[in-house]
């Protein structure tokens, strides 16, 4: 008779223990990551309709930085920190994917 043995993992809630079993899925999750404060990353996939910065130029937090449809809305992305825009990864027409570095802003 094969033996159905699995790993216990401890973790507290409210100051109680307890024991549980982790998934496979939860096992092979992707590792989070602390984001750069100065990344514009894409939340849905969609269309870039217009851009208004380039490289070089200088930002203030929340000035409009392009314009990204998805689910057939108009989404205003405006930059998260002020700066300087280091890099620019998208044009004008371009299709993107979730998760998509926008732009990435240098931190002043």
């Amino acid at each position: 008779m094969k033996e159905n043995k699995q790993e216990l993992v401890d973790f507290a809630v409210t100051a109680r223990k307890y024991k549980t079993t982790l998934t496979e899925k939860f096992k092979h999750r992707p590792i989070w990551h602390k984001p750069y404060a100065g990344d514009v990353i894409s939340h849905l996939p969609g269309t870039i309709v217009e851009l208004e910065v380039k490289e070089g130029d200088e930002v203030q937090a929340g000035q409009l930085l392009l314009i990204h449809q998805a689910m057939k809305m108009l989404n205003r992305v405006v930059a998260p920190v002020s700066g300087v825009i280091e890099q620019v990864n998208v044009h004008a027409g371009e299709q993107i994917p979730k998760d998509h570095l926008m732009v990435r802003i240098a931190v002043k």
